[in-house]
């Protein structure tokens, strides 16, 4: 069956779910676990479940909810990639015969028929369709932007990648996709397997889903699992990133809006006080979330180490801290380009991000914007954002083939280079930089049609209403 006939098949029954008070993410949580009973059936050679944990006592049995529960239980007590899953697990399907009804689904596929890679994907379609579906997953990545940073950090076998803010494994999975064809020995392909993929979450349930993902497309095994951690990555045991934690690659889209508890803090006097951590490798302490990760990414990377990461257009402009931050960020890595993206891609409106480009370790020379964002429109689901859009952007990113596109005759051009120079003079550091007519704005004979200019004025005012929370929160 096809990826998207399945999905919607699976998906669907979630409708008759919720009139039992049951969420999309628990949902998925329960689809979790019973995918994986499903597939260790398939599969009887390679998983040895512990004795009645199989899927065949639990489609068999007359006191599902009861044998349900009994499974989940056991399993979260069996250590490895068992108890990573299922630690924690709860039944949340109370009515056995809408239980029953699931079990009957999901044993109608074969899911282990085809390559992992197909079910995998399948599951990653549920995955979307959840942060389409609620508010979890309202910064949820699109996968045509994890493919663009992928293509050009372009990660190699045996380099180590992480993301400190992981989620449901969005980057592991694009970075797995791009690393495979390129895998050639035993050795890389166990390297890939148990010890490229270094990842936090804060949530449980979040870093369940992500060690599901990472499981249905091969990463891990029943004793063995990939390092996903359950923690606040900021927060660390000796107040710093430690030498042998470093990794070569960050991927990351860490979240966005100000702390929601502690606040790193690089003064050892104020972090004995409640309500703030040490960081002492930070640069400056501060409360906005987004510039506390910046500032953490650099201390992960070893010194040549590269990283892709998305953030909101305040990290560009903001003073105080922001500003600190900049300027540390070009003397202590190669800053060397940003990707403006368009408005529209994420399932929150208004939300304006970058994409930042650096290396460890040496300074910056000159910074390269490529603005996908003036002109450009894009939704979720109407029109939303492909792999294709970002083409251009993936070509003249190649570090031998940079060539400006912009110049004084072709001003439309998207792509352009700012010496370290001209950015270190404008105020406050500031690389909030455009320089194409917004054609909206200017000709005024051909304006867009009033749903497009409507959408404008209300993606323009959710953003205002976030950059003003940021303020008020931080003022706080």
């Amino acid at each position: 069956m096809e990826t998207n006939i399945l999905v919607a098949k699976i998906w669907s029954f979630c409708d008759t779910l919720r009139d039992d008070g049951l969420g999309y993410g628990d949902y998925l949580e329960q689809l979790t676990f019973l995918l994986f009973l499903k597939m260790a059936d398939e599969k009887k050679s390679q998983y040895n479940l512990p004795k009645g944990c199989t899927w065949q006592v639990l489609k068999s049995g007359t006191q599902i909810i009861e044998t349900y529960e009994k499974i989940l239980k056991t399993l979260a007590n069996s250590g490895g990639m068992l108890e990573k899953i299922f630690a924690g697990a709860q039944n949340k399907i109370h009515d056995s015969v809408k239980l029953k009804k699931l079990v009957k689904l999901i044993d109608e596929e074969n899911w282990s028929t085809t390559d992992t890679d197909i079910k995998g994907d399948i599951y990653e379609s549920l995955l979307q369709k959840n942060a389409e579906s609620s508010g979890a997953g309202q910064y949820f990545t699109p996968r045509s932007v994890i493919t663009a940073m992928v293509d050009c950090i372009q990660p190699r076998p045996k380099e180590t990648i992480a993301d400190p803010s992981c989620g449901t494994g969005g980057f592991f999975l694009g970075a797995l996709q791009y690393l495979k064809p390129s895998i050639s020995t035993v050795e890389e392909s166990n390297f890939l397997k148990f010890k490229t993929f270094h990842g936090w979450e804060i949530e449980k349930s979040t870093a369940r889903l992500c060690l599901m993902n990472l499981f249905l497309h091969g990463i891990g095994d029943l004793k063995e699992t990939p390092d996903i951690e359950v923690t606040d990555s900021l927060k660390r045991k000796n107040g710093q990133v430690e030498e042998d934690e470093k990794v070569d690659i960050v991927l990351a889209n860490p979240p966005f809006g100000v702390s929601s508890s502690d606040i790193p803090t690089t003064d050892e006097k104020q972090a004995a006080k409640d309500g703030y951590f040490l960081r002492k490798d930070f640069w400056v302490t501060t409360s906005n979330k987004q510039l506390a990760f910046l500032q953490h990414i650099v201390t992960m990377l070893k010194d040549d180490g590269r990283a892709a990461v998305v953030l909101p257009d305040n990290v560009l402009f903001e003073g105080g801290a922001g500003e600190t931050i900049r300027k540390k960020l070009l003397e202590e890595t190669d800053l060397h380009t940003i990707l403006r993206l368009p408005t529209g891609i994420f399932y929150a409106q208004g939300v304006k991000a970058n994409v930042l480009f650096f290396d460890k370790g040496r300074k910056t020379k000159e910074i390269w914007f490529y603005d996908y964002r003036t002109n450009i429109r894009h939704t979720p689901k109407k029109n939303p954002l492909r792999s294709e859009h970002l083409f251009d952007f993936v070509k003249n990113y190649q570090p031998n083939n940079r060539v400006e596109t912009w110049n004084a005759e072709t001003e439309d051009g998207r792509w352009r280079k700012y010496s370290y120079e001209e950015i270190i003079t404008r105020d406050k550091t500031n690389l909030d930089i455009t320089w194409l007519k917004n054609e909206n704005l200017i000709d005024l004979e051909n304006l867009p049609e009033p749903d497009v200019l409507i959408d404008e004025i209300i993606e323009n005012i959710e953003s205002a209403l976030a950059s003003f929370r940021t303020i008020k929160e931080n003022i706080e």
